[in-house]
Order: C-alpha cells, then structure tokens, then sequence
C-alpha cells in the first residue's frame, strides 16, 4: 500500500514539475518577443524562478523513486513546431538566450 501512495505522489510531482517547465518556457519565449528591456527582464527573472522551482522539484523525485525505476523520464515540451527543442545541457550550456547574448 505504502508503495501505490509513493507512485501517486512522484507521479503529482512530475505533473507539477511539466507544468511548470511550460511556465518557463511560456515566460523565456514571451521574454524573447518582449521590446521594453525592463518587461523582457521581468519576465526573464519569472522563468528564472519557475526554473528553480523545477529544479526543486526535480531533486525530490529524484530522491523519491525506486533507484530500479531511474531511468530517464521523457517529458514532452508541446513545441512541436520544429521537433528540436533544446534540452537542460543545451539550456546550461548557453545560460543566456541568444538575444541577451547578442545586444551589441
């Protein structure tokens, strides 16, 4: 019994931690089409937070789940636009979107 309450609840983590990785991509690509600097940061700094947060989030299922049931979840972004959408190395790799990057 114990083990179908730890499922449920890693199971609401990962909802939780999808919906917020939308939120932060909802935020990075609002922030990429943003003109006012000062809208463009704000935004920036929000999906800054819900990156965070993710990471929290994250690190508790981590620590959670069955180390036999550790293999890589894949979670699907919704962009299917171009099929290609950078994962978190890419993301840390490059900390900064390319139009902060390219200011000059």
């Amino acid at each position: 019994m114990q083990n179908k309450k730890n499922q449920s609840a890693v199971g609401m983590m990962i909802q939780r931690c999808h919906k917020w990785r939308q939120k932060r991509k909802q935020y990075m690509d609002q922030a990429r089409q943003a003109t006012d600097e000062i809208e463009r940061e704000r935004l920036l700094q929000a999906a800054e937070h819900y990156g965070r947060i993710v990471n929290e989030e994250q690190s508790k299922i981590d620590s959670t789940r069955d180390p036999k049931d550790k293999t890589p979840v894949d979670i699907p972004t919704g962009d299917t636009t171009n099929g290609a959408t950078p994962t978190e190395e890419e993301e840390e790799e490059n900390p900064f979107p390319e139009f902060l990057t390219n200011l000059n």
